[in-house]
């Protein structure tokens, strides 16, 4: 193996563990998006489940105040919005690295195969 392919060997090496972290951190977030969709939905759930003239309650630090029904069933929709955005970009990147992971893969495999048929021939 001459020093050439050990250093492109090491630097495609590099790369691949690089993308798998980060392919990792962002499986990590998609799972936490996850969470937050599931519960803001429960919470969505229960607003039209709700008399009109029910009494909702935000919780800012350790006080209770009262808030609008109408201003807390937009403010849960926003956040929904906003998550599955959040959900559709992590999705869209989770995508890109999967597709970058194999290509560093095949990359890896024919230098790996091209060392072994060198060795082979000086053999």
């Amino acid at each position: 193996m001459s020093a050439q392919q050990r250093k492109t060997l090491e630097t495609l090496t590099m790369a691949m563990q690089t993308l798998q972290s980060e392919l990792s951190t962002l499986v990590d977030s998609r799972q936490k998006l996850d969470s937050q969709l599931q519960e803001n939905e429960l919470v969505d759930q229960e607003f039209k489940n709700m008399d009109d003239q029910a009494r909702v309650y935000k919780m800012i630090g350790p006080v209770l105040v009262l808030q609008e029904k109408t201003e807390a069933e937009a403010n849960v929709e926003k956040r929904l919005e906003y998550i599955r955005g959040e959900i559709s970009r992590v999705e869209k990147r989770i995508e890109q690295l999967s597709k970058e992971q194999e290509q560093k893969s095949v990359e890896i495999f024919k230098l790996q195969m091209e060392i072994q048929g060198i060795n082979k021939a000086q053999a």
